[in-house]
């Protein structure tokens, strides 16, 4: 296994190859592929697996009776899937997350983690940061919701990333059109309102990022 990459991940951030290497030492734990569209996580399948990817990218979603489906967050190579179902007293998947390129995710049981975190107190700092982000995008989510228009969905994103990245500029998270799944949105209208964005000054987009021109703009498009 190639400790590097892990490095990475923030569940060992500020941790050396070596010193995740013997972190893990003889933790059980196995690489598992999956291609395009296939299921990592089934939706209220028995969490007993945390998962961190390795490479490729992973959307989680939710879909309802009526067949609307909801996304959720874009999962890149270095994010963490499930810590919060497989420590929840469900312990039960609450949403479906399938590889939206071919994936590779590095799976320790709930044992192995509970391992990891009491062999060093800078892995349990890190499991419990992803734990209490992951709470905090919940709540994003949700906010993020309640906007119907495409311009606020993208006025409110950009609102709440920027704090998060501490400058006026927000990565777009992996392409337009993982960014566009994450809203809820087709791409060609996420980009036709970005551009509408950019014609009022609000923003400036220059891939792969986005910096905010006029962030109380962006605000009073949120009261429209």
């Amino acid at each position: 296994m190639d400790y590097s990459a892990l490095e990475k991940c923030r569940l060992f951030r500020g941790l050396s190859a070596e010193e995740i290497e013997r972190g893990i030492g003889d933790i059980p734990c196995h690489v598992k592929r999956y291609e395009e569209g296939e299921t990592i996580c089934p939706l209220m399948a028995k969490a007993d697996q945390v998962g961190i990817i390795l490479r490729g990218s992973a959307q989680s979603h939710q879909l309802h009776p009526n067949g609307d489906q909801i996304n959720f967050t874009v999962r890149q190579a270095g994010d963490i899937i499930g810590p919060a179902a497989v420590f929840s007293r469900m312990q039960q998947y609450p949403l479906e997350v399938r590889a939206l390129e071919p994936t590779e995710v590095l799976t320790f049981e709930r044992t192995g983690i509970l391992r990891l975190l009491h062999g060093d107190i800078r892995v349990m700092e890190n499991f419990i940061s992803e734990l209490a982000s992951a709470n905090f995008l919940l709540q994003q989510r949700l906010e993020l919701m309640t906007y119907s228009a495409i311009r606020q969905k993208i006025a409110f994103y950009l609102l709440m990333g920027s704090p998060q990245a501490g400058t006026d500029r927000v990565r777009v998270p992996g392409s337009m059109t993982k960014w566009a799944l994450t809203l809820n949105v087709s791409r060609p209208s996420l980009h036709r309102e970005l551009r509408k964005l950019e014609a009022m000054g609000f923003v400036r987009y220059r891939p792969p990022d986005i910096e905010i021109l006029d962030a109380e703009g962006l605000r009073s498009t949120l009261m429209q």
